[in-house]
């Protein structure tokens, strides 16, 4: 029921709000407020500013070096891209990762909305599953939250490149980005620099225990939704186990290295697990660090 998922929804935003604003000082608006900047114009490079702001393109035609003048954007923009591939559905009843990524979804999403943010979102599978252009308003947040909850998908597979290329598309200002997913994919580096580069991104990485250590059953079938395939491995094997464990997280540190070198928030989420002090712990970083970086 809906109803029921919106209360666990409330629940949980309140459990964050009274968390992050129990410090002195704290400032729960603050999270959603981002850097708030649209282009405005351009003029000439003068010595001491910064070499990041040049447009490259007006300066190519010889009439000097300009860099662009931003101006502050009071209604902050949230997009939420969601991934709801068939990987997404490992995990118990009631408990899946897709359940997990639809509740962050939910409560990061009511929590933009009471900050009167626009809210857009994107559910991807291989494809683009569910489109909702960011708008302000109670009115869309609830609408926002209602497909977040019903959504079915209709591809199996996935594709976080091209869900990327279509964010950043679609996305015509600088926006506070959370991408949800479990990052089970490949060739998708590339794309998700160039949208830490232009957004505010926030990557939030969902797994479930199973997928690293197998309970040792001996020879059983593991069947891949995206690929609809049935493999047969020997769990009791030391070997496979180790390179399991080993490939699970070589693919977790390399997207947080890159998180970290495009300065891009990264968060790891065991499914299976309360999520919400994590949430709570990214909020408080962000604060701070936008809080420090006011003083400077």
């Amino acid at each position: 029921m809906f109803e029921q998922f919106l209360g666990k929804l409330r629940k949980f935003e309140i459990r964050m709000r009274k968390a992050v604003t129990s410090e002195r000082h704290g400032n729960f608006h603050s999270v959603f407020k981002g850097s708030g900047l649209e282009f405005d114009d351009l003029r000439l490079y003068q010595y001491g500013d910064d070499v990041r702001a040049i447009d490259w393109n007006t300066s190519a035609k010889g009439h000097g070096t300009f860099i662009k003048i931003f101006k502050e954007d009071k209604e902050q923009t949230a997009f939420f891209m969601l991934d709801v591939s068939a990987s997404q559905k490992i995990g118990e009843g009631g408990r899946h990762k897709l359940d997990i990524a639809k509740e962050i979804c939910g409560v990061l999403t009511l929590s933009a909305i009471q900050e009167a943010t626009r809210v857009g979102l994107l559910c991807f599978s291989d494809r683009n599953e569910r489109y909702i252009r960011p708008t302000s308003g109670m009115k869309n947040g609830y609408r926002v939250l209602s497909e977040i909850y019903k959504i079915a998908p209709l591809s199996v597979q996935t594709n976080i490149s091209e869900a990327i290329f279509i964010a950043l598309n679609v996305l015509k200002r600088r926006s506070l980005v959370f991408l949800i997913s479990d990052f089970i994919d490949q060739n998708y580096y590339h794309n998700l620099k160039a949208l830490a580069r232009k957004h505010d991104l926030i990557v939030i990485h969902l797994y479930d225990q199973r997928e690293i250590q197998l309970p040792n059953l001996g020879i059983i079938p593991l069947y891949d939704a995206e690929t609809d395939q049935t493999i047969w491995v020997n769990t009791s094997s030391r070997q496979y186990r180790e390179e399991r464990i080993k490939r699970f997280e070589t693919r977790s540190s390399e997207l947080e290295r890159l998180c970290r070198q495009n300065r891009a928030d990264y968060i790891s989420i065991n499914c299976q697990e309360d999520y919400v002090p994590a949430l709570i712990h990214m909020f408080k970083v962000r604060r701070f660090s936008r809080s420090s970086g006011s003083n400077t």
